[in-house]
């Protein structure tokens, strides 16, 4: 199970490039349940989503992953409805040996910026307190999930103004 929290950023880190990343181009087969596919530098995904919806104010998902070759993502590719995502993603390290996956969102989208942190349970993700450059609390806000960006106009990153 996927336990998460999903914030606009007020401000990015500095140094932002010196942080692993990644080039990430996702589209969407279905969205109830979700069936996305992923390109992630070199490796291509087909993911299975389905959204538990607990008492939380975490993103409660039973996610499963399944490897693509290049040639089934170039197939699934051109079967996907709406608009692929493209966003470059960054992995920064926090406090409690937590990982903060900082997204810029390129293309449609460009300008857009969300970070998302997992959590081991429903516990922690309550009691996260984030960092200063995170800015409001996005996790239920259904405009700032992928499959929703891949179907509508980007949602405004109000934490950058």
């Amino acid at each position: 199970m996927e336990i998460e929290r999903k914030y606009l950023v007020a401000a990015l880190p500095a140094d932002l490039d010196s942080y692993p990343h990644v080039e990430i181009e996702q589209g969407y087969l279905c969205t109830s349940p979700t069936l996305r596919i992923r390109r992630m530098g070199d490796a291509y995904i087909l993911t299975v989503k389905q959204n538990l919806r607990l008492a939380s104010s975490a993103i409660h998902n039973r996610e499963e992953e399944f490897p693509l070759s290049a040639d089934r993502y170039a197939h699934l590719r051109a079967k996907c409805d709406g608009n692929l995502v493209h966003k470059t993603r960054y992995r920064i390290p926090l406090d409690g040996g937590l990982t903060a996956e900082l997204d810029v969102f390129h293309s449609a989208h460009a300008g857009l910026l969300l970070v998302e942190v997992e959590f081991p349970d429903t516990t922690a993700a309550d009691a996260f307190t984030p960092p200063a450059w995170f800015g409001p609390d996005v996790s239920q806000d259904p405009r700032y999930r992928n499959s929703w960006l891949a179907f509508n106009p980007p949602a405004t990153n109000s934490a950058q103004g």
